[in-house]
């Protein structure tokens, strides 16, 4: 097979293109690739605390390469993030040229990530780019993918979802014109159990606070 890395945000896409994949057989994800804020030592849009994340990559047997950008990061400070981060990967796994993306159906976002991987002489997947997200969402569901909402743009979804768990329940009282998957970035998730994991992780719902006047974020920590 394949080696192949997994770009990780923590949230529901990034877990299914994961199962996606090695239901394909094509490729062997060999490690996740995770961008991190520093002094937040959270993930960077998601806010999941650094410590999930390794949970959740233990629970899907794979390590993680980790990729630091400083507060308030630029484009630049991403990208040479991004590339020292492939670099060691790499490194680690000798002939390694692709790596994987949970994106759904933004096309704008799909030719800058395929961009940037052409400057690296790397490959992109996009192994669940063009899904339906209404029958998307409902598949992951049934499943067995489990997770809550760790993000809200309150300038698109009121922030009383915040929090909230990704189930049926959910996905019925939404909005209409909100992406059931929330592909437009209305809603951001930290998954915690599915067939991508050898068992469940878990977590226990913490504060939900407002940030730069607009993301409403839930922190979850481990449940000992």
């Amino acid at each position: 097979m394949i080696p192949t890395l997994l770009s990780w945000s923590g949230g529901k896409d990034a877990a299914w293109a994961l199962h996606a994949l090695r239901q394909r057989g094509e490729f062997d994800v060999v490690g996740l690739l995770t961008t991190l804020t520093e002094g937040f030592d959270r993930i960077s849009m998601q806010g999941i605390r650094r410590e999930l994340l390794h949970a959740q990559a233990q629970a899907a047997g794979l390590p993680v390469i980790e990729a630091w950008i400083p507060q308030a990061a630029d484009n630049a400070a991403y990208i040479a993030s991004f590339s020292d981060a492939v670099g060691r990967a790499q490194a680690r796994w000798p002939g390694l040229v692709h790596i994987a993306y949970g994106d759904l159906f933004l096309p704008d976002i799909r030719v800058w990530r395929e961009t940037l991987c052409a400057t690296l002489g790397i490959t992109p997947l996009f192994p669940v780019f063009g899904s339906d997200t209404a029958h998307l969402a409902r598949t992951m569901i049934a499943g067995g993918l489990r997770a809550q909402l760790c993000c809200v743009d309150t300038t698109q979804l009121d922030a009383a979802f915040a929090g909230r768990v990704f189930d049926t329940a959910f996905l019925r009282d939404l909005p209409q014109h909100i992406d059931p998957c929330g592909e437009n970035g209305e809603f951001h998730t930290c998954v915690f159990a599915g067939p991508m994991f050898n068992h469940p992780i878990a977590i226990a719902r913490g504060d939900s606070v407002l940030r730069d006047g607009r993301f409403a974020y839930t922190d979850f920590k481990l449940n000992a």
